[in-house]
């Protein structure tokens, strides 16, 4: 079999494959011996049908047509062996089928083309020297406190209050209605479904509602009925809503004040494994330390990858291209599920061209870092020791102990981790990197995926929310 090849871009290969006359006559006979075989047609015994009558009743085309499905198959496999083209994804078919049909003759050689696709050529032009900032996290002792003072607040007892007016900070138990301003003078106001409640209970603190709702009630004392100017902001889930003023009618009935419990051993037991106060607070500090100090090293290993792969020449195959995507998506839903959202619902046969779509600047983006890092590792030699992965196996194993792990996949993703770890390892130790206060660099855009899942899940939510006042409830 002859075959040529011919670079094409996007790492594909072009094959231009020649089957030998034989060969052509050999697969056109024997699918006819097929078709004689399984055909049943009234007047013939089964695999009894004469040829020229077989040929009469399926037609030459169709005969043709499955005689090329396997000669076009067969042959681009057999290219690939011969070749020694180390082929990823599926090999496509670049003649038309329908010119080939009406062009082969059995006995005859036939030609035709097809591409597959390759690992693209790695060229990095620099990897040591390189001069990236990254933000430094730093540990903030306040984080502890505010632990420490969210507990209390979800302990605290609720204390009923006479003899004073409604405070920041007190719990209230309201019924309230609300009425968009009419725009024109004259109009009666119209009622907002469902933004209206009885014996609703809620916390008084800034931001928890739409602007000027929980100020309004803020010096209203128990008994009392107050008309309160409130505004819905621009970015609403409603969009009729969006930007609107609006009047409530609010009666607050019950008022309460939190008493919380004192901050001691025993509130300490009580919210955590640890017996002594200064137990919990020495723990939580050395988390957060830890929190901070694994921050700024993300941060110094993504400068470190967003520089390299300014460095990268890569023309990245569509089928490398497709797998990313497919990945970014399973990652997308699987998150979403854990949030217990029906994805169904959210990847439909509309919005998935479109999430694919969106998808695919991060996908390309997030290619050219691994293959950046995989070729810094060929550069330098960078492999990890099997014992070091069977150690650390070992210990994931002892941690997760009784649970079903396949060990085989345990052991891919821990060598690729341990790998990264030392490839990372060693750019730090060749690169000069300058750590910046936090929220001193331009942000990323959000992930691409991320962002297109989070649009489609808004859009769902808008069109099946009821509207409440409380749904733009600061978190």
């Amino acid at each position: 079999m002859k075959v040529t090849q011919e670079k094409l871009p996007a790492s594909q290969i072009g094959l231009e494959i020649e089957i030998p006359a034989e060969k052509s006559q050999q697969s056109y006979e024997q699918v006819i011996q097929n078709f004689t075989r399984a055909a049943n047609i009234p007047g013939f015994r089964k695999g009894k049908v004469p040829r020229q009558i077989l040929l009469q009743r399926l037609g030459v085309t169709r005969i043709k047509a499955a005689a090329l499905e396997e000669l076009i198959q067969n042959g681009i496999s057999e290219a690939i062996k011969q070749t020694e083209i180390e082929a990823i994804g599926q090999p496509q078919l670049r003649s038309s089928f329908d010119e080939l049909i009406g062009n082969f003759e059995p006995g005859k050689p036939l030609t035709f083309s097809a591409t597959v696709d390759v690992l693209p050529e790695i060229e990095l032009k620099q990897y040591s020297g390189l001069q990236v900032q990254a933000e430094e996290v730093k540990y903030d002792p306040e984080r502890v406190e505010k632990v420490l003072e969210e507990n209390r607040q979800e302990r605290a007892t609720l204390i009923p209050v006479e003899g004073r007016a409604a405070q920041m900070g007190d719990v209230v138990i309201i019924d309230f209605k609300g009425y968009l301003v009419p725009e024109a003078e004259g109009e009666e106001p119209e009622e907002i479904e469902g933004a209206s409640a009885t014996d609703f209970e809620t916390e008084l603190s800034p931001g928890r509602f739409i602007e000027g709702f929980v100020d309004g009630i803020v010096g209203v004392s128990p008994g009392e009925t107050k008309e309160i100017s409130a505004q819905f902001p621009e970015g609403y889930a409603q969009p009729e809503l969006a930007g609107k003023a609006a009047n409530f009618t609010v009666t607050v009935k019950e008022l309460k004040e939190k008493e919380l419990p004192e901050l001691n051993d025993d509130f300490a037991q009580e919210i955590s494994e640890f017996e002594t106060l200064a137990e919990l607070r020495s723990t939580l500090e050395t988390r957060f330390r830890e929190e901070a100090e694994k921050k700024t090293t993300s941060n110094k290993q993504q400068a470190l990858l967003d520089e390299l792969s300014q460095h990268l020449a890569a023309d990245l195959p569509e089928t490398l291209i497709e797998q990313e995507v497919d990945a970014l998506l399973m990652q997308t839903a699987t998150q979403l599920q854990r949030q217990g959202i029906d994805v169904k619902k959210l990847f439909t046969r509309e919005i998935v061209p479109q999430l694919r779509e969106r998808s695919r600047p991060e996908a390309i983006e997030k290619l050219k870092r691994s293959l950046a890092l995989q070729e810094v590792a060929k550069k330098e030699s960078i492999e990890i020791e099997p014992a070091a992965v069977e150690a650390r196996v070992k210990e994931l194993l002892a941690d997760y102990s009784g649970q079903d792990i396949d060990r085989d996949r345990l052991k891919e993703v821990v060598a690729e981790e341990l790998l990264t770890e030392k490839i990372f390892a060693w750019l730090e130790e060749h690169s000069t990197i300058e750590l910046v206060p936090e929220g001193t660099l331009q942000k990323d855009e959000d992930d691409e995926v991320e962002d297109a899942a989070e649009t489609v899940e808004e859009e769902l939510e808008a069109s099946e929310a009821t509207v409440t006042v409380e749904a733009t409830e600061a978190e």
